[in-house]
């Protein structure tokens, strides 16, 4: 059978809703319609989306995959139709934190000079791809590994790590700090779009306990609030600035690379450029 946008929207909201009833009452239609048209998906692909073993769905692996595609691809039909891409087609610059550091600035500034008519939007995203995958930004500036499939990354720059404070902690009061400091201390991890592991530590060295949260904010405020410490980048310290938490080197850790990515999809004519530009501003240090 030939699929519709309406097969997207609905999966879409079942996997967001996690519950038949739910996405049904969402979308206003009866939870039957909604069960065929998950049906008829799963029978065009010939593979189960969804584990109906307990009474909140859950995604299978293959549900993951497509879900993924679905947004990009209900995304892409929705920038396509809105009347404002008749007279510009902004380029969409996703990002979690910090977005360039220190080259941000000088980077949109550098755009809005040489590509007047094409709006440079950045966006944060508390997503693992700043909404890449998911079709809601064009590019996106990401720090670490980037293992998400169909997504090209080039690195611009790596970034040394810091070790994040509360400003009452004794480490405070350190010019410099190791990873051996902060062993065995709580530690607050962004789990969404984080750079820290445990796997910076051996084994024997790892904290037994950790703050789990989705999002920068969060981070912050759980060591502003003397629950945990953290690792970040030196581009933090800039772009998250609190009065209750210090920023220290942390020596001893491996730098973090800072990537511009991509669909390997056709997509915005403007990304090549972006990416020419971005390579000039790092190199001049952001001038």
């Amino acid at each position: 059978m030939t699929m519709e946008l309406r097969h997207l929207r609905a999966f879409l909201t079942i996997a967001e809703e996690g519950n038949i009833t739910r996405a049904a009452a969402r979308l206003h239609t009866g939870q039957p319609a909604l069960s065929r048209t998950l049906r008829q998906l799963e029978d065009h692909f010939g593979a189960r989306l969804v584990d109906r073993s307990t009474h909140h769905l859950a995604l299978t692996a293959a549900g993951r995959t497509f879900r993924d595609k679905a947004a990009a691809a209900l995304a892409a039909v929705e920038a396509a139709l809105d009347p404002r891409g008749l007279t510009s087609w902004p380029l969409r610059l996703g990002h979690t934190w910090a977005a360039l550091g220190d080259h941000t600035v000088p980077l949109l500034r550098r755009w809005d000079q040489t590509h007047p008519d094409v709006p440079l939007e950045l966006r944060r995203i508390d997503d693992a791809t700043a909404g890449l995958t998911q079709g809601k930004v064009d590019a996106a500036l990401l720090r670490g590994d980037v293992t998400a499939s169909g997504v090209t990354t080039e690195v611009l720059l790596w970034e040394e790590r810091v070790a994040v404070l509360p400003a009452d902690s004794p480490l405070a009061a350190l010019d410099r700090v190791t990873l051996a400091d902060l062993a065995g201390r709580p530690l607050v991890l962004n789990t969404v779009s984080g750079t820290t592991t445990l796997d910076l530590w051996p084994p024997a060295q790892r904290t037994a306990t950790t703050l789990e949260v989705t999002n920068t904010d969060e981070w912050l405020v759980a060591i502003a609030a003397g629950r945990a410490v953290g690792i970040s980048t030196t581009a933090t310290p800039r772009n998250h600035t609190h009065p209750s938490v210090r920023y220290r080197p942390l020596v001893d850790a491996p730098p973090v690379p800072v990537v511009l990515a991509w669909r390997d999809v056709p997509g915005h004519p403007a990304v090549p450029d972006l990416l020419a530009l971005a390579r000039e501003v790092v190199g001049a240090g952001g001038d």
